[in-house]
């Protein structure tokens, strides 16, 4: 091996400080190693610190507390009917039969890490062979983030007007959307005043979602003693002689830092979603344009750093896609409760409507790119919009002024005038919507099957015989514009059943791993249920520390 000049060494680095990498340093902590996690932002957290927090990862401990335990047989063979082949069976065993125990790792390893199970947030397939309709998706409990100390300024935040003292679960939001239409609606809506009201006096902040879980990483971790660097940027990669990867160059504030890794580099370091280079490069045409919710400090740069040194991608036409609005000031809401409305449907620029409204996200956006279908265009009356919120506006409350002005919003006194405002033919709008009432009539949608899965259901008005199907009869009507958004893109370094990185002749980059939205993701082309992002990027992160723990890199023992 040539001779090599470094700042620092440690067993194993690791890059990126989404879930994926803070639970692959803590797991390399707990097992003796010394580590070190290196973030290209001035914050951490990644695309968890934004996300929903939810963790899929079947028959963990939580979930076997509540009874919810599967055959993993019966889980393999869900996910083996959402993948369809193109993810290797080994990948897919890996995940079902060590996510147990990287799921028991965690609790066990810190006072922190505490999760409850999202009652009845149905898996996303839940009529596929193996599927699960009462869910199997758990979320953190809630914490107070000042338990970080000056770490809870450096933590990512999401870009949402909350009103202070205002937190809520998974579960509790999907009570919220029907606090004009049901009883446990209106008693969280009277918990969300409370938490507002003792929030401005408490000298507590409470947090839930993707915050508590970074923040509850993080703790762990620093009671680990685990360095975490921010605004350190991954440079390259360092390989010796044979190829194999012996370290990393990273700029700390501007400094060049040369950082030996003896146990090996985990690349946690997101998706490519904000580089147009890359998503015109791979993805497909509709999906190119940026309207990421991801963290924008995601450029694709364990992407660039893993095939400079030989690693072969896969999946990188692909994201986590995600039906949303762009606002005025260029911010994008994702739409999740909001295509469960009832009285509303979902039409393409010829006017008709072309897929189950509310179905699984990434499903949704599939159907809508793979048909051409732009632009797309979210039509309710006035009952939806003073029944249920949309786009984090309130059931009731007007649509802000400058989304009529940007043309984000058109509102009009009947079908036929919304259409000529959108540019849509207002005969086929009409069309449309007589056949939409008539399927909402007879409380079943022949056409598309909105409502006939568990999942469809979870977000819809439970007072109605069709949860999310209903006419959509009362003016004035609005028409909302609706894009292909993305939660972060799904390709990247192909990893074998250890998280090790490949090469095209599959052959193994010694000392590289990866995890999270950097590897090409285990979920192929859809996705299991709420956290089937942030589930492997855990299971897979705690695989790579454990291999690294049991396999010295071969050019680094002592000789």
């Amino acid at each position: 091996m040539a001779h090599q000049e470094w700042d620092t060494t440690v067993d194993l680095l690791v890059v990126g400080s989404g879930a994926g990498g803070m639970t692959t340093a803590l797991t390399a902590a707990a097992r003796g190693m010394s580590t070190m996690i290196v973030e290209k932002a001035d914050v951490y957290g990644g695309n968890t610190a934004l996300s929903g927090g939810g963790v899929w990862i079947p028959n963990n401990p939580v979930l076997a507390a509540e009874g919810i335990v599967d055959p993993a047989d019966s889980v393999l063979e869900y996910l083996r009917s959402i993948t369809g082949g193109v993810v290797p069976e080994e990948r897919l065993r890996a995940y079902v039969e060590t996510g147990p125990d990287a799921f028991r790792f965690l609790q066990e390893a810190s006072e922190h890490m505490r999760f409850v199970w999202c009652s009845g947030y149905s898996d996303y397939h839940p009529e596929n062979p193996g599927g699960r309709p009462d869910g199997r998706s758990v979320e953190p409990e809630p914490i107070d983030i000042l338990e970080l100390g000056e770490d809870a300024d450096r933590l990512r935040q999401a870009d949402l007007a909350i009103p202070p003292g205002l937190w809520m679960t998974q579960r509790e939001f999907r009570d919220m959307t029907m606090m004009m239409r049901t009883g446990e609606g209106r008693r969280m809506a009277l918990t969300a005043a409370c938490r507002m009201a003792t929030g401005l006096f408490r000298r507590r902040k409470i947090v839930a979602l993707g915050t508590a879980l970074v923040t509850r990483l993080r703790l762990a971790l620093r009671d680990q003693g685990v360095p975490l660097w921010l605004g350190s940027p991954l440079s390259a990669l360092v390989t010796g002689d044979n190829g194999d990867v012996i370290g990393a160059e990273i700029v700390r504030h501007g400094v060049a830092h040369r950082i030996r890794a003896t146990r090996g580099v985990v690349m946690a370091t997101g998706g490519f979603e904000f580089d147009d280079n890359l998503r015109s490069q791979h993805l497909p045409a509709g999906g190119v344009e940026n309207f990421s919710a991801g963290a924008p400090s995601n450029t694709g740069d364990g992407h660039a750093a893993g095939t400079a040194v030989g690693a072969d991608l896969a999946l990188m036409d692909d994201a986590w896609w995600m039906p949303a609005i762009r606002l005025p000031d260029d911010s994008v809401v994702c739409l999740v409760s909001e295509r469960a409305i009832p009285r509303a449907l979902i039409l393409d620029g010829s006017g008709r409507r072309f897929t189950n409204e509310a179905s699984p996200y990434v499903n949704f956006v599939h159907t809508q790119i793979e048909g051409g279908h732009d632009p797309v265009w979210f039509i309710m009356d006035a009952t939806a919009k003073r029944r249920y919120q949309f786009g984090g506006i309130m059931p009731g409350q007007p649509f802000p002024k400058a989304w009529y002005r940007s043309g984000l919003v058109h509102r009009a006194d009947t079908p036929a005038a919304l259409a000529r405002s959108i540019g849509l033919p207002p005969e086929q709008v009409d069309l449309s919507l007589a056949r939409y009432n008539e399927l909402a009539r007879s409380g079943r949608d022949s056409d598309f099957g909105r409502g006939e899965s568990a999942y469809d259901r979870y977000y819809g008005d439970d007072s109605l015989s069709n949860p999310v199907l209903d006419e959509v009869t009362d003016g004035p009507f609005y028409g909302i514009r609706v894009v292909a958004g993305d939660l972060g893109t799904k390709g990247g370094l192909r990893c074998d059943e250890s998280s090790r990185v490949l090469r095209e002749d599959g052959s193994v980059i010694d000392g590289l791993y990866a995890t999270g939205n950097c590897s090409a993701a285990v979920m192929g082309h859809d996705y299991a249920g709420p956290g089937a992002t942030i589930g492997p990027a855990m299971v897979f992160g705690w695989i790579a520390a454990t291999h690294a723990s049991e396999n010295p890199v071969g050019h680094l023992l002592p000789r």
